[in-house]
Parts: C-alpha cells; sequence; structure tokens
C-alpha cells in the first residue's frame, strides 16, 4: 500500500504577512486575489501591472466560498493591492529549506506530564553470538548480535563494513536503494573503531556497526539530493544531527538511501526503489530505500522519516519493524523539511529492541533546533509477559476478515495484556491535512515561482507539483483555522488516552492520519503474511513522550511471534 498523503483534493497555505489586515474578511480575499494574479506559480511583470478590480474579487471568492457585498469589496481593493505587494517583495528573499517559521508546533496538551520520570537506558544483555560458518547469514543479525561480535573480537568493523558495502552493491542493480554511497568516509570510520575498541575504548553497543541515512539528512562532502531531479547536484556541506550523534556512539554510515523525490513514494530520478520481497513491487515510500536496503539484509538498520506514514508504509511494505517517535523527541537539524510541524525522524530496523537502542542514540535536545522538546527516556528489556499492562485497540478499525490483525489482539491478551476497547475522535483527519500541503507548499515555494516544479519525475494530478501549485491558493485563515481544529484534537486525545498505556491499531486508517497530526509515538511491526506472501503489520501507539513503555510492549509481543525473523528469499 502506498501513502500518496492525501493530498489530491488538498489545497495550502498561501504565506502572507501583512501589517494593515482589518478583519478575516480581507485575508481571505487576499488570497483570492493572489489567485488570480499568480496561474501557473511564478512572478511577472504583468502580475505587478495589473489592476485588481470588483470583477477580480468577485471570481476569485468563489473558490473560497466567500460572499461579500458590492461596498465591502470596494472597500478591500487598496488594501488587497497593498497585500499583493507584501507578497511580491516577501518572494524576492531568499529563503532556503532549512530555514522553518517563526512558529513553533507543540505536540503537548494541557495538564500533560511525561510518563518517564527519569532517563535510564538496559537493553538485554546476551553472553554469546556464535559467527556463522556462511558469512552471507551475517545479513541478518540484528545490531546487539553484530554490536557482540565486534565487542569480542570476533569480527571487526572493517570487515563487517565491506560486507555491508558489498552486499548493497550487490543487490542495488535491481532494487535501486542507493543514492550515494559513503565508502571512503565510513571505512576510515570502520578502522578507527577498531583501533578504539583494541585500545579498550569501547562506545556501546553501536560501535562499529554500520547503517544507512535517507537521502534528505545532510552528510557533508556527498550530495543531498532530496531524491529530486531539481536537487541532485545539491552539496550541504555539514552534517546533520542524527548523523553526528550516531558516528559519536561509533556507527559507520555507509549510504545515502532512496526516498521519493522530495519525500513522495518510492519513485526517485533514479528509477523506482523494489521490495526484496517481490521485485515488481516498489518499496513504498517516502522512506524507500531504508527499508528496501534492512529488509534485503543489505543494512543493519537505517534512519527514516515521516511526515504522514513514510516510516509505516515502506516497513509495512517491507516487512521492517520502524520507529515514529513523538515529534519534537529527535532534532531535524540538516534534514529536508516537507512539512516543519509534521516532520519526523525515526530508525528503520530488524527488531524493536534495535529501534530503542538507535532512539536512545539519537533522541534529545538540539540547539540547532529549536523544535526538540527534553524529555526523560526509560527504557529497560522486557520480561515475557504484558500483565498489567493496559492496551486499548480501536474497535472500528479491527475486522474479523483480516486474520493478521485479529490474531495479534489474541496473542496480546495471551500474554496478559488488559485490552479496551477505544475509539479515536471523530474529526475531519483528511481536511486537517491542509496543514501538512500548506507546509509543504511553502517549503517549496521555489520549485512554483521559478517553474522548475516541471523539473519533478512525477507530474500526474495527485504528485507533488499539482499540489505546490495548489498550495498557492490557500487563505492563512484556513491554516489557522486548521490548527485551532488541531489543537482541540491533541487534547480530544489526551483525554481518551488516560484509561490506557497504548494501544493498537491496524497501519492504515484514520489513525495513521490522527497520529501524525498529534504527534504521538508509533511502532510499526511483522504481524504476518498475505496470501501473497507478502509481510503485514500491525502498529502501536503510544503516549506522547512515552517510547519507553510503547518498545517494551511492542518487543514483548515481537519476541512472541518469529514474523521479524523471517527474511526475502533474494533470489533475484
Amino acid at each position: 500500500m502506498k501513502i500518496r498523503f492525501l493530498l489530491l483534493n488538498l489545497m495550502p497555505l498561501l504565506n502572507t504577512s501583512h501589517m494593515k489586515l482589518l478583519s478575516l474578511k480581507n485575508i481571505a480575499i487576499a488570497a483570492a486575489c493572489t489567485l488570480s494574479f499568480t496561474l501557473g506559480g511564478f512572478i511577472t511583470s504583468k502580475f505587478e501591472e495589473q489592476k485588481i478590480t470588483p470583477a477580480t474579487v468577485k471570481q476569485a471568492q468563489t473558490l473560497f466560498g466567500l460572499d461579500f457585498t458590492n461596498t465591502e469589496i470596494d472597500s478591500m481593493l487598496l488594501d488587497l493591492s497593498d497585500l499583493r505587494k507584501n507578497f511580491t517583495e516577501i518572494r524576492k528573499l531568499d529563503i532556503p529549506n532549512s530555514i522553518p517559521p517563526a512558529l513553533n508546533f507543540n505536540p503537548i496538551p494541557v495538564g500533560y506530564t511525561f510518563p518517564d520520570k527519569a532517563n535510564y537506558f538496559k537493553p538485554e544483555q546476551i553472553s554469546t553470538v556464535t559467527m556463522p560458518a556462511d558469512l552471507n547469514n551475517l545479513a541478518f543479525y540484528n545490531i546487539r548480535e553484530l554490536g557482540w561480535l565486534i565487542k569480542n573480537k570476533k569480527i571487526t568493523s572493517v570487515n563487517l563494513t565491506r560486507f555491508f558495502i558489498d552486499r548493497l552493491k550487490k543487490y542495488d542493480a535491481t532494487l535501486l536503494n542507493v543514492i550515494n554511497y559513503t565508502e571512503e568516509r565510513a571505512m576510515k570510520q570502520a578502522a578507527k573503531a577498531d583501533a578504539e575498541i583494541r585500545a579498550g575504548k569501547y562506545r556501546g553497543v553501536l560501535h562499529g556497526i554500520p547503517f544507512g541515512a535517507k537521502d534528505l539528512l545532510a552528510v557533508s562532502g556527498k550530495k543531498t539530493t532530496w531524491g529530486s531531479v531539481a536537487y541532485k547536484d545539491q552539496a550541504l556541506n555539514y552534517d546533520a544531527t542524527v548523523i553526528t550523534r550516531l558516528e559519536n556512539e561509533g556507527a559507520v554510515l555507509i549510504a545515502k538511501t532512496t526516498l521519493g523525490e522530495l519525500a513522495m513514494g518510492d519513485v526517485w530520478y533514479g528509477g523506482k526503489t523494489k521490495n526484496p520481497w517481490d521485485i515488481k513491487r516498489g518499496s513504498s515510500g517516502s522512506s524507500a530505500g531504508s527499508a528496501s536496503a534492512v529488509a534485503a539484509g543489505c543494512l543493519p538498520f537505517a534512519i527514516g522519516s515521516e511526515t504522514l506514514g513514510s516510516i509505516v508504509s515502506p516497513s509495512t511494505e517491507c516487512g521492517t519493524t520502524g520507529l515514529r517517535p513523538t515529534f519534537g523527541r529527535i532534532s531535524k537539524y540538516g534534514a529536508m523539511a516537507l512539512s516543519w510541524s509534521m516532520d519526523k525522524l525515526g530508525p528503520i530496523t530488524r527488531s524493536v529492541e534495535d529501534c530503542a537502542i538507535v532512539f536512545n542514540a539519537i533522541q534529545g535536545a538540539d540547539k540547532k533546533d529549536m523544535s526538540v522538546i527534553e524529555a526523560p527516556f526509560n527504557y529497560t528489556s522486557p520480561g515475557k509477559t504484558l500483565k498489567g499492562i493496559r492496551i486499548g485497540y480501536i474497535k472500528s478499525e479491527f475486522s474479523s476478515k483480516v486474520k493478521s490483525d485479529s490474531l495479534s489482539l489474541l496473542k496480546l491478551k495471551e500474554l496478559g495484556a488488559q485490552l479496551i476497547p477505544i475509539e479515536i475522535p471523530k474529526m475531519p483527519y483528511g481536511d486537517m491535512l491542509i496543514i501538512l500541503t500548506a507546509e509543504a507548499g511553502a517549503a517549496f515555494s521555489d520549485l512554483v515561482l521559478t517553474n522548475r516544479d516541471d523539473l519533478l519525475v512525477e507530474q500526474g494530478r495527485g504528485a507533488w507539483p499539482n499540489t505546490f501549485r495548489t498550495a498557492r491558493f490557500i487563505p492563512a485563515v484556513e491554516y489557522i483555522q486548521a490548527n485551532r481544529a488541531r489543537t482541540m484534537l491533541i487534547q480530544k486525545f489526551y483525554e481518551l488516552l488516560k484509561g490506557v498505556d497504548l494501544y493498537v491499531a491496524p497501519s492504515f486508517g484514520a489513525n495513521l492520519l490522527a497520529t501524525n497530526l498529534t504527534g504521538h509515538p508509533a511502532v510499526v511491526l511483522p504481524n504476518g503474511f498475505n496470501k501473497e506472501g507478502l509481510p503485514t503489520s500491525i502498529t502501536f501507539t503510544g503516549q506522547l513522550f512515552g517510547e519507553g513503555k510503547l518498545l517494551q510492549a511492542a518487543e514483548v509481543y515481537q519476541r512472541a511471534t518469529d514474523f521479524n525473523k523471517k527474511h526475502p528469499a533474494m533470489n533475484f
């Protein structure tokens, strides 16, 4: 299943800034008049010269469902002309994608307190790991197993890094899941890791472990293409915070993985990233390469991102385990902005425990990203039972026809969880996604205004270019109203979840939309296979900043099943 962001019929933000706004009507009409003069999305001298007339306003207002009298329209004309001048002047500024608006989204509801009271992280310890006779079997070892082998000098980071680079190169010709290799950097990092370990300076379980990062993250010395023709030569000569934090733990970056162009779908300028379970299928998006490479045993883990399903969807398609953290948990410094108030970075791995290990390394405050909210993370490797854990389930979204979902509920009950039926609030979730499209339109305004949106690979009705163009035509008032509805939604969720520790739901449906708006964390993990033999998934959703208990519960469930232990045949 592909996430297309449900953008087809949504109208994004017109980003206005005018000191003389006299009423809400003026803002709406300002947007309407902009509609009349920005068709095609680029500035012309004609735009500045054309006179705004009552007829222009009457025609434009129909788009927004407004009905002003002749007198009201006449009184607006001079202000509308001034607004148009404001738009023109602001458009002359060079505002790169990395500059956020002077507004920070905060997902914390009134009265909320953090679930965890202190920071504590302790994954399960293992006594021994056996080196496989066939080194190809290393491809599907998890982080903890690989870490044990490196720490105990059963394999060097250099050899493990070379193994995964070679495997990536072997399968990339078919899977198309890598945009850039960071081979020279990786081999230097691996050699450094080995030297430190020999000297007794072991940094932790990630020390010497290779990984990949979605190519919307800046890496110095390498192009950061965002999967787009329009940016394929872009070089951002600094490292994203998540890259820096992983390398500080001793992890070794070996590749920048593919993403659907500008974080939609699985099609980028080099083709379509494939699902290793069935190469006739795409890997879904937009963290397409990260999920595909981990599923194929070409990376132990990778960093993805989600705005509206971009970790959940490819993880479902490829059978990986993904963590979408609480909004504000992880710094987005150095990451492409699509929606400043909805973008989230997170790990795609082989197991829930691997997600916890990577999350622990990359979460926390960052002075370079003011949207980060520092909160405790308390995680201890769980036991084998869910006794005493109150797990909600969205009753209306579970169907007896979907066997894997029904069996997941039975397994949770068998593990001792108290299952509590819940229903998420009734809100116009799809309509509220004008927040995403509004911010995306602002993030890529330059593409429209310079007509470079024509360079993008996908040009259909549901593709980014059409969305970005449509984004010029929404009043700022409607964007603000959608965010006010979002505040209501956050408070409703707070009240709903007081009675549970976490809840489960099928991975696709209203819950996916709702929780990407509220900023709640989620773990998506395999829960079976469909009749075609392809992975299916279920999503565990936690309290805001409740990743500790969320990961523990999901891990208990995963250890009681074996779906994440199954891997594609790779016979291509």
